[in-house]
């Protein structure tokens, strides 16, 4: 039965906050601001979007990532920046910011960034478009037999879900729902000259498309228009009688985060739904609208919105590029696209045996997307049909909406197995998602659990008990990617799929820990938040350090989203000062500064935008030659370390360490294709190539070694090496012992 409240862990203190005055170096801040950051990743998003060498309709897509990307931005970092600034809040940022200043810094950045998204649509895809026979029209450059068909189409399709609202002494303003689109418009009447013009707000449904081909029979290129264009165009057809002034189309961004005491809710579940539908009427945070709107029409918009003119965007349109995702799916067009791309699969699983007998043989480690996913759906769906398989244990963040995970893990209980689910209600934007999922595991008899008070379960973990001839015996999955099958061909991830006894009976006890009570887990292999992830990471990180010191070799390679914890910089920095070669991998917030004299100059800091979206993490430790190396979940930020349950394991098999270590960091380390390096400025810039230097794409590469695995027969490997334990030595010098 779902149980409705989470439950309390038991956990170490967090360290102590590091103040803002601590956080300075002759003057200036050693860190770089996160929110700066994070609209710099965009940037090198739009970068792929402007670049000639990805097909056409790609950079569409890149385009549109970016849209979607802002939003998230407002509706979350933006919205509480403005909450701290609204109630004149003391903190400031890891670089010694007030909210305010970071909202004025904020507004600069998104200026440049929005103004470089539409010169990039105008200017150059939407020519490139119309050169590859992709036209889009306006309204005014439709010609009259156009016309004719859009007021055709508006008459049949639009018109009847339409509701205009008037905005009067007698009509209140609408409850205008977040990131939708609306048009404003102004009407005249012309039995009453002297009268003020009418404003009228027309919602248009999220129903409609956004994208119109224009089908109207003729030869010649594909035309399209935006729906805003033809509603704009036909607007008057609504009004008999009156007079359209003007049409404009806008968008509103709310604040879309949840506030929620999960301590004090006595039912999760329905207490989060409340809150989702509050989210349509929570703040709002930005207004995105056509420029030319008269300005005393805005003035009247922005004060029924309580909206400063710092939120407001004055755009030319068309609003919401992130629609133009939809593009990329309407056409048909392969040569204006990425070649396609087909994982692969497993070569030790193209026998007829099952998973199990594979992962009794040797463990499996995979790199998504190159890998497939299949084998990790494989693993959950042959352990809801196996007899002899009697319980399994599963973390679920996010996944797809037909997702075969949870249909597995629906067939598993209704086959009379044990099934225990732990649905994070809580994953942003997957909220309404999860308690579908969380619903139906409960209606068909799986043990639900929310998770735990004040933490979200961020963790990738399945765990399978089966019985076999020699007694009970424990499988897992291990990752850092959710379980959803679509984003597993997107986003590059890593997997490890295990029987190995040191760490299938501390997933046990990780779960445990998740579903029941008890004291304080004590973790000799795997590195879990809130536990000892924090504390381990900063004794590899300084043992790394005093082996430099020493003279034994130092080295720390990581891969990872985001790098925020300022007492990991700290101690990344204090490596460095020791002599440390550190080389970081992160896919966007970063708040280190390499390549500083005295203070970093030891630290190379590059990410890789390509193709797939960089998801996996995994973290290398010279160790004075003994090497240690984690694959998992967390990123380095307070938010991962303490208010997040996190799962990092060891690769201890020499040929899984050499191909995460050679083959996925040292390639992306190489990359001068899709790689930028950050500076000691603070920009960021592609990496310098010698004149005889050949591009290198580590995606590329990847491609093409799964191309080659999936072409090669299946090897006969050795079994896993015995079990490893990886202790820190608490010694005069720190190292890490097998």
């Amino acid at each position: 039965m779902t149980r409705p409240r989470k439950k309390t862990l038991v956990k170490p203190a967090r360290p102590p906050e590091v103040t803002p005055q601590d956080r300075r170096r002759d003057g200036r801040s050693v860190y770089g601001n996160r929110e700066q950051s994070w609209l710099a990743f965009n940037q090198r998003v739009l970068d792929q979007a402007r670049n000639p060498a990805n097909p056409l309709l790609e950079r569409v897509k890149f385009l549109a990532i970016v849209s979607s990307n802002l939003d998230e931005f407002f509706q979350i970092r933006v919205a509480g920046l403005q909450q701290q600034a609204d109630s004149e809040a003391s903190g400031l940022s890891i670089d010694g910011l007030t909210p305010r200043e970071q909202l004025r810094r904020i507004r600069r950045s998104v200026d440049q960034l929005v103004d470089g998204q539409y010169a990039c649509w105008h200017q150059e895809i939407v020519p490139q478009l119309a050169g590859a026979g992709i036209e889009f029209r306006t309204a005014a450059q439709l010609d009259e037999p156009e016309q004719a068909w859009v007021r055709a189409y508006f008459d049949a399709q639009v018109a009847p879900v339409l509701t205009p609202l008037a905005v009067d002494q007698a009509h209140p303003f609408p409850q205008v729902a977040n990131k939708t689109l609306n048009l404003l418009l102004s009407l005249d009447d012309p039995t009453t000259p002297d009268a003020d013009k009418l404003m009228i707000v027309l919602p248009v449904p999220r129903s409609l498309p956004r994208i119109v081909p224009l089908a109207d029979g003729r030869a010649g290129p594909a035309r399209h228009v935006f729906l805003s264009e033809v509603i704009k165009l036909c607007a008057q057809r609504l009004f008999p009688g009156l007079t359209v002034d003007g049409a404009h189309a806008f968008r509103v961004t709310r604040n879309s985060e949840l506030y929620i005491d999960d301590e004090e809710s006595e039912n999760l579940l329905k207490k989060i739904e409340e809150e989702l539908r509050n989210l349509r009427r929570g703040a709002a945070v930005r207004l995105e609208i056509e420029e030319g709107v008269d300005p005393a029409l805005l003035a009247d918009l922005c004060r029924h919105l309580d909206l400063a003119a710092d939120n407001t965007f004055l755009l030319r349109g068309p609003l919401n590029l992130s629609r133009l995702m939809n593009l990329h799916e309407m056409l048909d067009r392969p040569e204006l696209k990425f070649p396609p791309f087909v994982p692969a699969d497993c070569p030790t699983l193209r026998s007829p045996r099952g998973i199990f007998d594979a992962i009794r043989e040797r463990d499996l480690f995979l790199h998504h997307p190159y890998d497939s996913f299949s084998p990790v759906v494989t693993f959950v769906e042959q352990a809801a049909r196996d007899p002899d398989v009697l319980a399994i244990k599963q973390t679920l963040y996010r996944t797809s909406g037909d997702s075969p995970i949870v249909r597995a893990l629906i067939e598993a209980s209704m086959e009379g197995k044990q099934v225990t689910a732990l649905v994070e209600l809580m994953a942003r934007f997957d909220e309404a998602n999860n308690i579908k999922w969380a619903r139906e595991l409960e209606e068909a008899g799986v043990h639900v659990v929310y998770g735990v008070v004040g933490h979200k379960t961020h963790c990738k973990c399945c765990l399978v008990v089966r019985r076999e001839g020699d007694g009970l015996r424990r499988y897992v999955h291990l990752g850092s990617g959710n379980y959803n099958p679509r984003t597993a061909r997107l986003y590059t991830d890593i997997s490890l799929l295990t029987c190995r006894e040191s760490l299938t009976t501390e997933v046990a006890q990780l779960f445990n820990t998740l579903t029941g009570l008890g004291r304080t887990p004590e973790f000799r292999h795997l590195l879990v938040a809130p536990f000892n992830l924090h504390e381990r990471t900063q004794e590899l990180i300084l043992a790394e350090a005093a082996h430099a010191r020493a003279g034994r070799p130092a080295r720390i390679i990581a891969k990872m989203n985001k790098l925020v914890d300022p007492a990991t910089i700290d101690n990344l920095y204090a490596a460095s000062q020791a002599g440390v070669k550190i080389d970081l991998i992160v896919r966007s917030t970063c708040c280190l500064i390499p390549g500083v004299p005295g203070l970093s100059e030891n630290i190379r800091l590059r990410n890789i935008v390509g193709r797939f979206l960089e998801h996996a993490r995994l973290f290398y430790f010279e160790n004075g030659g003994v090497p240690v190396l984690y694959g998992g979940s967390a990123d380095w930020m307070p938010r991962n370390f303490f208010r997040r349950v996190e799962a990092l394991f060891p690769l201890d098999d020499p040929e899984y360490r050499r191909r995460a270590v050679e083959e996925i960091l040292h390639s992306e380390l190489r990359d001068n294709v899709d790689a930028r390096e950050l500076g000691p400025d603070g920009v960021y810039r592609a990496p310098d190539r010698l004149p005889t230097e050949a591009p290198f794409s580590a995606q590329q590469h990847f491609m093409e070694i799964a191309n080659r695995r999936t072409a090669t027969p299946a090897p006969v490997t050795p079994a896993s090496p015995p079990d490893a334990v990886v202790a820190l030595s608490r010694q005069e010098k720190p190292a890490i012992q097998p």
